[in-house]
């Protein structure tokens, strides 16, 4: 399969649906714009290659050769798979002006991405594990 693909073109269309394929943290993180606590997600360290998904859809996000230790206690990403995989919007709540990462396909909310990384991009896509799933490169 390409990576760039989703696995299923079968989006919900309500949040009933959501709740029913989703986790409470993953439906609280992906449709409810919420965040998980800082150092504690399952993909803050990641050693395999591979691509990360959009635990919704299943559409591919980030590969491992854009991950980076950011310190912030979230994953974090200088680029994104494929334009057009992820979206962005501004985001004002919480009384200041961020940019907020939506998945491309479904909508779900990832993460915000900051003008403070590292080469090439000067990205930091600082991303929810739980909006996400890990499908590994390694045989």
């Amino acid at each position: 399969m390409d990576e760039s693909t989703t696995e299923s073109s079968d989006v919900p269309a309500s949040d009933e649906e959501w709740q029913e394929i989703l986790t409470e943290e993953e439906y609280h993180i992906l449709r409810e714009r919420g965040t998980e606590p800082k150092f504690t997600g399952e993909y803050l360290d990641v050693d395999d290659d591979g691509v990360f998904r959009c635990a919704g859809c299943g559409t591919a996000l980030f590969d491992t050769d854009s991950q980076f230790d950011s310190g912030h206690g979230w994953p974090s990403f200088t680029d994104v798979v494929e334009e057009g995989n992820v979206e962005t919007e501004v985001d004002t709540r919480h009384g200041m002006e961020r940019t907020e990462v939506l998945c491309g396909e479904c909508g779900g909310h990832l993460g915000h991405v900051f003008d403070d990384g590292p080469d090439p991009t000067g990205k930091r896509y600082c991303i929810n594990s739980a909006a996400l799933d890990f499908e590994s490169g390694e045989e």
